[in-house]
């Protein structure tokens, strides 16, 4: 059974109107720097040779391109603030209290896997550049479940980011994210992200999956590559929720290939600081069962915190 919430610990959605106008005042203004928009518009250019190009040594030299222009782009002074918006391949997620944001995106393969790369800016007082590159190291994590850093990267493209603040304690940040996998499966992955020392770390215990059984650093899912999936955050139900999946047949556990949605969602919600896990959770509102590709991503600012009221 999940522990109802107590009253100093409660889930809120935030959405501050006075500062979106702001944010978005100074954003559209940012947007309108000539420098940047010329950056961005050869970024656009290489993107789009990057995912048309027919072969991997092709795509990887003009992503490696992409890179190098994205890093001298994020060096002009107060790039921060500056959008991407035409980078529609790209992910570019700031964080609700403005103090980072996480750009992520992935390359296909021609063997039918793929390659994570982003970058993590830091906001600075002065507007200089503050960056943490991502290396995807996928494929040399043999345990999901560990907790790494910035140079062992779980990679996925981010599609919404939700900070949660226990207590009053210094945040940390929970990532909902897409990850390709291969030919056959899909995944899609819920990460916290939380800084130490300064640094990034990206996985906490703070999943409750059943009793008795310890708690998970991050939860990843895997379905059939022909099937979709709901990841999202439901402010109606303070819940993130998601599609409960099981294999067509039940000689077929443990075999991704052969899962897909009951039809039926699951939640993890916060209580008392951990993410407790909800089964068949009654939804408000119609979640479609029929997501896109990567997910939803929003605009506004998205908070899960616990207060006192």
């Amino acid at each position: 059974m999940i522990k109802t919430f107590n009253s100093k610990l409660l889930l809120l959605l935030i959405i501050c109107c006075a500062y979106t106008k702001l944010n978005a005042q100074q954003t559209t203004t940012l947007n309108n720097n000539p420098q940047l928009t010329a950056y961005q518009d050869s970024l656009l250019l290489l993107s789009e040779e990057t995912f048309n190009a027919k072969d991997n040594l092709s795509r990887f030299e003009k992503n490696a391109q992409f890179v190098k222009k994205l890093v001298t782009a994020l060096k002009v002074n107060g790039s921060f603030n500056y959008g991407f918006d035409s980078l529609k391949r790209i992910s570019v997620l700031k964080s609700p209290d403005n103090s980072f944001r996480i750009i992520t995106w992935f390359i296909p393969t021609d063997e039918g896997s793929y390659r994570y790369y982003g970058t993590i800016q830091m906001a600075t007082p002065n507007g200089s550049l503050k960056l943490f590159p991502l290396t995807d190291n996928t494929s040399n994590l043999t345990d999901v479940n560990a907790v790494t850093d910035a140079k062992n990267w779980l990679g996925a493209r981010y599609y919404e980011v939700l900070p949660v603040i226990v207590n009053g304690k210094q945040p940390y940040f929970i990532l909902l994210g897409w990850k390709g996998n291969d030919h056959k499966t899909t995944k899609k992955v819920i990460e916290v992200l939380s800084f130490e020392k300064g640094e990034p770390v990206f996985g906490k215990n703070i999943f409750e999956t059943a009793k008795n059984i310890p708690l998970k650093n991050r939860v990843v899912f895997e379905y059939n590559k022909l099937n979709a999936m709901t990841l999202t955050f439901d402010k109606k139900v303070n819940m993130i929720v998601f599609d409960h999946l099981v294999p067509y047949d039940p000689k077929m556990v443990g075999n991704f290939e052969f899962y897909a949605s009951d039809l039926s969602f699951d939640g993890y919600k916060l209580v008392y600081g951990k993410l407790s896990l909800s089964e068949n959770v009654q939804l408000k509102n119609d979640a479609s069962v029929n997501d896109e590709m990567y997910g939803r991503p929003v605009k506004a600012s998205t908070v899960i915190t616990n207060q006192n009221h």
